[in-house]
């Protein structure tokens, strides 16, 4: 059980992912003008914890930070005192859970097999992050949840406004949603697109199955 606000509460986890920070700020804030409620920065992108700490004092509580591509302890660590209310991995690190529940954190590992699954979920996640979700599509989400229904899972890789449907059918506890949504707006600044792309994702999502 962690203390924060959950990060799957609208059903849409925006990852934001790039190789500039200069334009940053400004897609989290058009993100959460555009209501999205549930920010995730990866911390392979340039300034992300930075980023961080300055969206937990302009932002507020209503929207959920969180921190991506957290490949250890020291990353978990570091992203939690940035700001980061979650963490996500693209596997799956005890120790990473280990730290997250001693802050009181969200903590969504990366699996793929029911296995993998089943061991981030035996090791204390939140929600288990299907990645890479296009692998196997919708279908293999619905395969998925026949035996592990009681598992959140949040497909992750992707994702686009008109498949969002279909995963919720399938049972997606959430959706993570990066390069489909984000485009190349932190290289070209264009927040204009931005909106309009978050938009058709909150359209199909009011939409959707739940």
């Amino acid at each position: 059980m962690t203390n924060a606000p959950s990060p799957l509460g609208d059903g849409l986890i925006a990852i934001v992912r790039g190789r500039s920070d200069e334009h940053l700020d400004a897609v989290l804030d058009s993100l959460a003008e555009a209501g999205i409620r549930s920010l995730e920065v990866t911390l392979n992108t340039p300034g992300a914890l930075d980023a961080l700490r300055r969206a937990s004092d302009r932002l507020g509580a209503g929207v959920v930070l969180g921190a991506g591509t957290v490949r250890g302890a020291a990353d978990a660590r570091d992203a939690i005192g940035a700001g980061a209310r979650y963490l996500v991995s693209p596997h799956t690190d005890p120790a990473i859970g280990e730290v997250a529940r001693e802050a009181g954190v969200a903590w969504l590992p990366g699996a793929l097999t029911p296995t993998e699954i089943m061991a981030a979920w035996s090791a204390g996640a939140t929600a288990i992050k299907l990645f890479p979700a296009r692998i196997g599509g919708p279908r293999y989400l619905r395969d998925l949840r026949e035996p592990l229904d009681d598992i959140p899972i949040v497909p992750t890789g992707g994702i686009t406004a008109e498949s969002i449907v279909d995963w919720f059918a399938a049972g997606a506890a959430a959706v993570g949603a990066g390069g489909p949504l984000m485009g190349d707006v932190l290289a070209t600044g264009d927040l204009a697109g931005l909106r309009v792309r978050a938009g058709q994702m909150l359209d199909a999502l009011r939409s959707a199955p739940r």
